[in-house]
């Protein structure tokens, strides 16, 4: 599982611990809070030219994993 989240990391001096895609300070959260307001993934990836495909399907999945009841650890970077 987690070789399939290898794009999700966490510092805990940047972006005040959460988790953010490749090291950047776009966190997770605000991926996903972006899908929930109804932008389309390609949206998304057009306002935010730095982000994968690859990185909105990570975001996903680490947020299936969550509400799952499989626990999932992220190390730290």
């Amino acid at each position: 599982m987690l070789a399939q989240l290898d794009r999700i990391t966490v510092n805990p001096n940047v972006s005040l611990g959460q988790l953010t895609i490749r090291r950047m300070r776009i966190t997770v959260g605000f991926v996903l809070k972006l899908l929930a307001s109804n932008l389309s993934v390609q949206e998304v990836l057009e306002a935010y030219p730095e982000l994968e495909d690859e990185d909105i399907r990570q975001a996903l999945n680490y947020a299936a994993w969550t509400v799952s009841d499989k626990i999932v650890g992220i190390p730290s970077a």
